[in-house]
């Protein structure tokens, strides 16, 4: 799984007597917590033979999209949960959808597509994760079908 998001760069060089290799690893996570495994494991067998840049944040476009609907699913389920407690106020029961409709999305922070090209290297490492987070926000719309109190009835009986 790592090979397809692993790039690795080699040079060879010969100084005096001896060989010199120099290899530089990128490896794309999606996973912070890993990236963070294997960082600590390269540095604690490879010491100071290793050097590790600080990493680059980004958002895929599958990322946002897959944000997009979370956020939109999380808008409409509060929506029928609102309506559902408005209904309990009255004595009613909330019926079904009549028409669901998505009025705005927004998204701000993070870096879309491409890492932070201009990131400061003496911001810490919990101000890039900051600044690269991706935020969402999704308006709704929704009718829901509101039965009365003699439909309940029917149904207990």
């Amino acid at each position: 799984h790592y090979e397809e998001n692993m790039t690795v760069t080699e040079d060879f060089s010969r100084v005096e007597n001896t060989y010199q290799m120099e290899a530089e690893v990128c490896i794309v996570f999606s996973d912070f917590g890993k990236m963070q495994n294997v960082c600590n494991l390269l540095i604690e067998k490879l010491g100071t033979s290793v050097t590790i840049s600080p990493p680059h944040f980004y958002h895929t476009p599958e990322a946002i999209d897959t944000l997009r609907r979370q956020v939109c699913v999380a808008a409409v389920g509060n929506t029928r949960q609102k309506a559902h407690e408005v209904c309990r106020l009255f004595g009613q029961s909330l019926g079904k959808p009549l028409l669901i409709r998505e009025e705005e999305t927004k998204e701000w922070g993070g870096h879309i597509n491409s890492p932070l090209s201009n990131s400061p290297e003496s911001l810490t490492l919990q101000e890039r994760i900051q600044n690269a987070t991706a935020y969402a926000s999704c308006r709704v719309f929704a009718v829901f079908e509101i039965k009365g109190k003699e439909n309940r009835r029917k149904k207990l009986l």
